[in-house]
Parts: C-alpha cells; sequence; structure tokens
C-alpha cells in the first residue's frame, strides 16, 4: 500500500484535486459539499513518514454558524422521519460501508498510522454498530405512573417519555477517527437529533468518507453537517444557544474548558483515563502477562482504556516480570502497511516528544528501562519500565503511547489505595483466581469499569462505560448512548378536570 488514498467514484463529490495531485475535501453544510468560504485549508500528514497525503477545508466563523443553522432547522425534518425509517437509513449505512470497506481501512492506516489488523477491527466494529440501532432503539421507551399512590394525585396519572435533545456538537478524537466519531452520530440521529462533527484535526479522512456514507445512506439534508478545522469553530459550536447539547471526547484539560463555554446545556464527557492493572498472587501469570501487554500496547497505547500502570504483587514480581520481558519481544514495531507490524507510530511528533518525556522522567527517578525506550520519527519501541517509583510523571497521567511501568506492591490494600490516588478513574483491571479478592478490588476501585482477568476494552458497547472523577461525565454503550442524546417528559393527565374528551384534531 503507497500512502495515497485511492477513492473510487463514490466519493468524486466531496474532494477537488489541487495542481499538485492532492485531494482536497470539502465540508459537508446542509447537505452539500462545499469549500469553506475564506478557502483555507489544512494539510494532513501521515504518521508513517510525516508526508502530506490530503489537505482539508479549514472551516472559518462563517462557516460555523452556518453550520450549526442548518443543524437547528432541521430540527423538526430529522424528529418527523418515523423511528422505523431511520433504523433503516442505518442497515442501508451498513451495506454501504460494507461495499466501501477498503477505502475505510486504507484511509485509518494512512491518516491515523494504526496497523490494517486494528484498522479492520474499527471498521468492523462501525459496522457492527450500525446494525446493532435496533439494540440500542430499545432504549426509547416510557413509563406510566398511576397517581392514586398519593391523595393529592387521585384522578390523575402519568406518562414519562422521551425526547430528542435537539442539536448535537459531536467533537470526537483522534485515535479511533471512525468508530469514536459514529458512536457518537449514529445514536444521536437514530434519537432523532440533527447534529454538527468536528473531527480531531490530524486524521479527519474515515470521518469524512463516512459523513458521504451516511448522506448516500438518506440522511436528511442538514441532519449531519461534518466541519473541518481547529479548535477555535468547535468552541464557537459549542457556545452557540442553538446547539443543545456538546459530547465530546479527549482530554481532561479541553473538556474542562467545552464546560465553561458551554454554558446550560446538555453535556457529555469521555475524558482522561490512567487504568492500572493489578497482579494478585494468585492470579493466572501467563495469562496476565499476555493480556496486560495487549492493554498497553494495542492501537499503540493510544487508547483511553488503556493498561497505563501495572502494580504486582512481591510474591510473584519476579516471574511475572520475566512473562512480560518475553512477551513484549512479539509486539514488533513496524510499518503499519505491513501485516506483520503489531504496533504502528504515534499520532504526531508532539505525541512522541510527550511518551519519551515520560519515559526519560522515570529512568531519571530510579525506574529501570527493562526494553525498547527509543523513538524514531514517529515510532515509539514497545517499552517496558520495572521499578518505578509512584512519583514518576508516568505513574500519574495518561500516557498514550506503547509502555508498560510496573511498580511493585505488598498487600491488596496498598494497591487499591495507590490505584485510587488517581485523579482519573475511567477503567482498571484486576487479575485473581479468587472471587473475594476480585470483587473486594473491583467494589473499592474509584472507577467506571472494572474488568476482571483481562484488559478493559470499550469495544462497540455492549458494556457500558463511562468515567468518575475527571474522567468525564455520562455512559456509552449499545441502549446507554441514546438515553444521552434524549431529554425525559412527563406528561400529567387530571382524568376529572373534563367530563368527556374532545377527538377532533386540533387546526
Amino acid at each position: 500500500m503507497n500512502l495515497k488514498l485511492q477513492l473510487t467514484k463514490f466519493f468524486d463529490d466531496i474532494y477537488e484535486l489541487d495542481s499538485s495531485g492532492i485531494p482536497c475535501f470539502k465540508l459537508s453544510l446542509g447537505g452539500k459539499w462545499v469549500f469553506p468560504k475564506e478557502k483555507k485549508f489544512i494539510d494532513i500528514k501521515s504518521p508513517i513518514d510525516d508526508s502530506i497525503i490530503a489537505r482539508v477545508s479549514a472551516a472559518g466563523d462563517a462557516d460555523a454558524d452556518e453550520a450549526v443553522l442548518n443543524a437547528y432547522n432541521t430540527k423538526r425534518t430529522i424528529r418527523g422521519v418515523p423511528a422505523i425509517e431511520r433504523l433503516n437509513l442505518m442497515d442501508r449505512a451498513a451495506a454501504l460501508l460494507e461495499e466501501h470497506k477498503k477505502e475505510l481501512i486504507d484511509s485509518i492506516v494512512i491518516n491515523n498510522g494504526k496497523t490494517i489488523a486494528d484498522a479492520k477491527g474499527e471498521v468492523s466494529a462501525t459496522k457492527n454498530r450500525l446494525l446493532l440501532s435496533f439494540e440500542e432503539a430499545r432504549k426509547i421507551y416510557g413509563d406510566y405512573l398511576p397517581g392514586d399512590w398519593a391523595e393529592e394525585n387521585l384522578g390523575k396519572y402519568a406518562m414519562v417519555i422521551r425526547e430528542p435533545v435537539g442539536v448535537v456538537l459531536a467533537i470526537p478524537p483522534f485515535n479511533y477517527p471512525l468508530f469514536i466519531t459514529y458512536t457518537k452520530i449514529i445514536p444521536a440521529l437514530l434519537a432523532g437529533n440533527p447534529v454538527i462533527a468536528k473531527p480531531a484535526s490530524a486524521d479527519p479522512l474515515p470521518g469524512i468518507l463516512m459523513a458521504k456514507i451516511m448522506e448516500a445512506a438518506g440522511v436528511p439534508a442538514g441532519a449531519l453537517n461534518f466541519i473541518t478545522g481547529g479548535g477555535a469553530i468547535g468552541s464557537r459550536m459549542a457556545e452557540s444557544p442553538m446547539v443543545n447539547m456538546v459530547t465530546f471526547t479527549g482530554s481532561t484539560e479541553v473538556g474542562e474548558e467545552l464546560t465553561k463555554i458551554s454554558g446550560i446545556k446538555k453535556i457529555h464527557l469521555e475524558l482522561g483515563g490512567k487504568g492500572c492493572a493489578i497482579i494478585l498472587d494468585d492470579a493466572e501469570l501467563g495469562v496476565a502477562a499476555e493480556k496486560v501487554l495487549a492493554g498497553s500496547l494495542k492501537n499503540a497505547g493510544q487508547r483511553c482504556d488503556a493498561i497505563n500502570f501495572v502494580l504486582v504483587q512481591e510474591g510473584v514480581a519476579n516471574k511475572f516480570v520475566e512473562l512480560l520481558k518475553e512477551g513484549i519481544k512479539g509486539w514488533i514495531l513496524g510499518d503499519p502497511t505491513d501485516e506483520k507490524s503489531k504496533v504502528g507510530p504515534l499520532i504526531d511528533s508532539r505525541a512522541v516528544a510527550r511518551v519519551t518525556s515520560f519515559i526519560d522522567d522515570a529512568v531519571k527517578k530510579g525506574a529501570t528501562l527493562a526494553y525498547g525506550g527509543k523513538a524514531n520519527g514517529n515510532f515509539v519501541e514497545p517499552t517496558l519500565l520495572l521499578n518505578v517509583p509512584l512519583d514518576a510523571t508516568i505513574m500519574k497521567e495518561e500516557t498514550f503511547g506503547p509502555v508498560v511501568p510496573v511498580h511493585v506492591f505488598k498487600t491488596v490494600d496498598e494497591a487499591i489505595e495507590i490505584a485510587n490516588r488517581s485523579k482519573y478513574g475511567l477503567d482498571s483491571s484486576v487479575f485473581t483466581t479468587n472471587i473475594n479478592s476480585a470483587w473486594k478490588v473491583a467494589k473499592r476501585l474509584e472507577v467506571g469499569e472494572i474488568t476482571i482477568n483481562n484488559f478493559p476494552a470499550h469495544g462497540i458497547g455492549f458494556f457500558p462505560f463511562g468515567g468518575v472523577k475527571e474522567s468525564g461525565l455520562g455512559r456509552e454503550g449499545i441502549g446507554y448512548s441514546i438515553e444521552e442524546f434524549t431529554n425525559m417528559k412527563t406528561i400529567v393527565v387530571d382524568t376529572r378536570a373534563a367530563k368527556t374528551w374532545n377527538n377532533e384534531g386540533q387546526k
């Protein structure tokens, strides 16, 4: 595979080639693909070799305002589409995705640097999420509440229903440029909301291609506006009184800023994580070592649910470390277009600088570099750090890189106390064959999700996930996401107010 997108005629209207043959992608505004009013563009580089593979529109304030107005004016349109038709739309989108999956896979590999296997997994997960829309929609239900349980409510009853929240601004991260983008868009549209999506500027191409697929599947014009540009336009749209909800996945710092500027509107945040793996002395060590390496190194560690540090009980520490040393050799770093590669590049040079600074800081504070540690371009070697002190930055801040820091503890209570020091609370895991120990750790860890005897993995969302503390607000998952995109309404009926009901239609 060369680092050039090979697109079929299906995508012809979403880009034009410039004089050097580089595709320049348009904005999707109001059901039309257009260039930004100021005719400015952003160079999109592949993290594999930093070559320019495309240019995308750099939307300005006028483009952002148009996207918001388009979505606002489509509120009644998308809400009026029968629910069964919204479900059929998702099925059609899944079929079109299947037709164009090679282009989507290639765009993820080239633009994000993800390995072919991981890119295939991301495209498959997105298709499955579309096909599971029927399960998602089953969560939109209501309640009947009789009033005669309270004397003041005699003769009354209530219906509790869920309605679309309104215009949704979706701001996804770079690490899953297709899947996370559309785990926001799919349930939002399914619930009857118009959406404005602003992808990460590092790798917007997979999301743009999928926006064309959604359009072809029948999303009403203006119900999905896909706009590329810098963070300033995201903030501008978040501030707009015409936007009813902001859903954001990314850093805690940006999430906090969005919360401040959004005003009184619904907000959903999946923010930073600092998941740990606790290895107890009765764990199946071979399984634990295999899962810890996968949880730490998959997608080059660029996962919010990644294992960020490992706590191992002292009685099995030496044996467990030897298993890690042997197992990490199988995590081959290389060109992600090569099927043999298991670890590809980080997203850009800033990410490399951050991760290598964490490694250097840990070693400077006394950690032992047992494997890896070097960087070449945007590629960072899978790295094993032993005896990492608790004051090392890598034990406190989200790594987002292929590093396995190990710290030894004595008692279960000590491990729980160390894990709970974190300001984050997204995911963690524990490895043990003792159900009582597993339950104790699971109950006491301050996280939104804990996995027993495996690494945390949100997958397509069969199980609900989300953070506590500084890791976010709200929950995601099949059936849970769609609840975030609806408002609850209570309708109270007093049966004594009229002797008869007028069934004539209101003019």
